[in-house]
C-alpha cells in the first residue's frame, strides 16, 4: 500500500518593496525622460536659446551654482511662510465655518471672492500697499494656498456621522471636547488632502509674486535669464521649482504617514 506525499505548501511570493514604486520607478521613468530630451535636442540641433539639452542647462546652472542656491533659499522662505500663515488662517477659519450655518453663508462668498481676482494683478496693487519688501510675496502666497485647506478642512470637519454628534451631545459633552475628540479625527485625511494642495499651489505663489516683486528667488532668476536670453539658467531654475514642489509635496506625505498611520491605508503591515 503506497503512501501518497503530502502535497508542498507554495511558498508565498514576496511583494515588492514599496520603496520600488515609490522612488525607484519614479527615478528612472524622470532619468529616461531627460535621456530623451538630450537625445531628440542633440540629435535635431535645437538651439540652446530655444530648447537647451538637459546637458546645457547642468552645465549653465553649475557654472552660476552659488547665486541659483542663493536665489533657491530665498524662494524657499517666502513658500515655507506662506504655507505656515496659511495653515495658521486656514484651521481656525474652517472651524468657524463649520460653526455655525450662518456664519458659513457670510464667509463663503469673501472666500471664493479671494479666489476669483488674478493674483497676477494683484500683486502689484500690494506692492504699493505693503511695500516693496517680503510682505506682499508672503500674501500672495498665502492666498494662492489658502482656500483649498479651507475647504478641505471644513469638509473633514463636516464628515462626522450625525449619531457621534448625537451621542457626544447626550453626554454633555462641550463643544471644545466635540471638536478635538471627534470632529479634527475624522478630518484628519481632509486636512491633509488639503496640505499637500496648499504645499504645490504656495510654489506657484511664491513664484508668481517673484515675477512682479523681487530681487532675489527662482522667479526673478527666471525673468532676468530670459530677459538676457540666458534660456538655460531659466530652464534650470525651473527644474529646481519643480525639485521644490515634489519634495515639499512628499514631506508632506511622510509626516501624514508619521504622525498619523491610521489616516492612510499605509499603516498595513508590510510583508
Amino acid at each position: 500500500m503506497s503512501v501518497q506525499a503530502a502535497p508542498q505548501l507554495e511558498k508565498p511570493r514576496k511583494r515588492p518593496s514599496a520603496a520600488l514604486y515609490e522612488v525607484v520607478v519614479p527615478l528612472l521613468a524622470t532619468a529616461a525622460g531627460f535621456l530623451v530630451w538630450e537625445a531628440i535636442c542633440k540629435a535635431f540641433n535645437v538651439p540652446a536659446y530655444l530648447v537647451p539639452a538637459p546637458s546645457e542647462i547642468l552645465k549653465d546652472t553649475l557654472a552660476i551654482g552659488p547665486t541659483v542656491f542663493g536665489h533657491s533659499m530665498a524662494t524657499l522662505k517666502t513658500v515655507l511662510l506662506g504655507f505656515v500663515v496659511s495653515i495658521a488662517i486656514s484651521l481656525p477659519l474652517a472651524v468657524l465655518l463649520t460653526a455655525s450655518p450662518a456664519i458659513a453663508s457670510a464667509l463663503y462668498p469673501f472666500l471664493v471672492w479671494t479666489q476669483s481676482i488674478p493674483k497676477v494683478a494683484l500683486a502689484p496693487i500690494l506692492v504699493v500697499v505693503l511695500g516693496s519688501n517680503e510682505l506682499p510675496r508672503v500674501v500672495i502666497t498665502v492666498l494662492v494656498a489658502f482656500f483649498p485647506l479651507v475647504i478641505s478642512s471644513a469638509t473633514g470637519l463636516m464628515s462626522v456621522p450625525p449619531e457621534l454628534i448625537e451621542l457626544s451631545r447626550a453626554c454633555k459633552a462641550s463643544k471644545w471636547s466635540e471638536l478635538w475628540r471627534i470632529r479634527l479625527p475624522y478630518a484628519i485625511p481632509f486636512i491633509f488632502a488639503g496640505l499637500k494642495v496648499a504645499i504645490s499651489l504656495a510654489v506657484v505663489g511664491a513664484v508668481v509674486a517673484e515675477f512682479v516683486n523681487a530681487d532675489a528667488g527662482l522667479g526673478f532668476l527666471i525673468v532676468t535669464s530670459t530677459a538676457f536670453f540666458k534660456v538655460p539658467v531659466a530652464f534650470g531654475a525651473l527644474i529646481i521649482l519643480s525639485i521644490m514642489g515634489v519634495v515639499l509635496f512628499q514631506l508632506v506625505v511622510i509626516a501624514e504617514r508619521v504622525f498619523f498611520p491610521w489616516s492612510t491605508g499605509n499603516a498595513m503591515a508590510a510583508s
